[in-house]
């Protein structure tokens, strides 16, 4: 092992049994798997190691939480390296997708592969301590290289980002889901600007955002109930295109969350039963399993 690559800690071992009983066909829309790594080896420059988590692993949450769908969120711990991804979406029984990270010189064949394997997506990193930013013309290619599978971008950014690269977001011929609300502060408040600008994005019909990440977001720590209002606000400003997930296995948490917990925060971000139904059947039925 590289000296250098930092070990992360792995997820709770001990989820609670929710409260909240999640809708048939409940999916979520971010986790990862990692590994393992005998089988699937982390790629050699990434930025960080993780304990493995199978997909064996996340069935089993997944059937403790009352989930029964999934979108595989491929790890930048992975890069390019899509086969860990791709063995669980084909050993799913149909339940699974996935997005992907390409090298931009990936063939159009390869892509095609990747679509019958289950992929639907192309995720980008912006989040600068991870690894480095893409250029604005790798990322515009590629969406129009996608947008003949009907895939989406994934746009992974910090919040101080957002501003800046909305422009080019709001240029792309496919749709672009930003993950975990956009990483913006919680103690900078609803009004501060990175959130009014996310705001102003959700807008646009081709913007999708995903309300998982609350412990990412929260300055408070747990229970992260300082999530809970931006949440609430970006459903009420497009509930027709909004994603949950756990972020199982929680890579690069400040305080590792409880799954079961996370799925408690959602029932708090909503109570509503058909917005449930909408962010955890419909909405993903309609960006990942309707093709």
């Amino acid at each position: 092992m590289t000296e250098h690559i930092k070990m992360i800690a792995g997820p709770d071992p001990n989820p609670k049994k929710p409260s909240l009983q999640l809708p048939k066909g409940a999916c979520d829309a971010h986790c990862h798997i990692f590994g393992p790594a005998e089988l699937f080896p982390y790629h050699p420059n990434r930025s960080y190691t993780p304990p493995d988590a199978s997909k064996y692993a996340l069935k089993k949450l997944h059937d403790h939480l009352g989930i029964d769908r999934a979108v595989i969120v491929h790890a930048s711990c992975h890069g390019t390296y899509m086969d860990a991804t791709l063995d669980a979406i084909a050993t799913s029984n149909g339940n699974y997708r996935g997005t992907s990270i390409v090298d931009p010189s990936i063939s159009d064949a390869e892509l095609q592969r990747y679509h019958v394997g289950g992929i639907r997506a192309v995720r980008f990193n912006f989040v600068k301590h991870l690894e480095s930013v893409p250029e604005e013309a790798v990322v515009k290619r590629m969406a129009e290289r996608i947008a003949e599978l009907g895939w989406h971008l994934v746009v992974h950014l910090d919040a101080q980002d957002i501003v800046e690269l909305s422009p080019i977001l709001l240029s792309l011929p496919v749709p672009f889901v930003i993950d975990h609300m956009a990483r913006v502060k919680a103690s900078e408040g609803m009004q501060q600007e990175p959130f009014a600008q996310l705001l102003k994005l959700m807008a646009n019909e081709n913007a999708w955002v995903k309300i998982c990440g609350g412990e990412r977001i929260s300055t408070d720590g747990p229970p992260f109930y300082d999530a809970i209002p931006f949440a609430q606000k970006l459903i009420q400003t497009a509930p027709d295109r909004i994603l949950w997930g756990t972020d199982f296995p929680h890579p690069n948490v400040k305080h590792m969350p409880n799954d079961g917990e996370l799925v408690n925060l959602l029932g708090m971000y909503t109570d509503d039963s058909q917005i449930l139904q909408q962010i955890l059947v419909h909405n993903p039925d309609r960006l990942y399993f309707a093709n």
